[in-house]
């Protein structure tokens, strides 16, 4: 018989993944307490929702949602990282954590993602990582977009300061033939 807990701990976990963008599987085993701690907290910050939970808890909850793909990663310490917002976020703030407070250390780790509908292996989660935040990318794109109208505006620019310093020589050349 299936216990009422196990149900409600499912429930739970299904809720928290319901609408997300990201969810990111983390092998957190040899971290310690004040650095899991620390880590839930950058995570918090960054508006990614940590936890650690029965890897087959995890897998009942994921499936019902309809993602088997991240089955097979389902073994030993799984911690998951989730977001609705930021899909970068999660991969981000685990390769910061790594780089500066467990540095030469060789945990955590990615174990697979699904980012987006599609499924990460570590090592693309790594490169993902690396990209800047969400609004950073934005207004790299807005600025892109605004760039040629900036130099439209800079060209005009000059050829009305061209025309005025034109019109000013003529004015002062005829006020000296006076």
């Amino acid at each position: 018989m299936i216990q009422p807990y196990k149900v409600e701990e499912v429930k739970k976990i299904k809720e928290r993944l319901q609408n997300t963008k990201a969810i990111v599987l983390i092998n957190y085993k040899g971290v310690n307490i004040e650095e899991v701690d620390e880590l839930r907290n950058r995570m918090r910050n960054a508006g990614v929702d940590y936890f650690v939970s029965k890897n087959t808890f995890i897998k009942i909850a994921l499936n019902e949602l309809g993602i088997s793909e991240l089955d097979e990663k389902l073994i030993g310490p799984t911690a998951i990282a989730a977001t609705g917002l930021d899909e970068i976020a999660p991969a981000r703030e685990l390769a910061k954590f790594k780089k500066e407070i467990t540095k030469d250390k060789d945990f955590p780790t990615f174990k697979i993602g699904y980012v987006s509908g599609e499924v990460m292996s570590s090592e693309q989660l790594h490169q993902l990582s690396k990209l800047p935040g969400k609004e950073v990318l934005i207004s790299m794109v807005l600025q892109g977009f605004n760039a040629p109208i900036v130099g439209l505006v800079g060209v005009l620019q000059g050829i009305i300061r061209k025309f005025v310093n034109t019109v000013d020589a003529v004015a002062k050349q005829k006020s000296e033939q006076k």
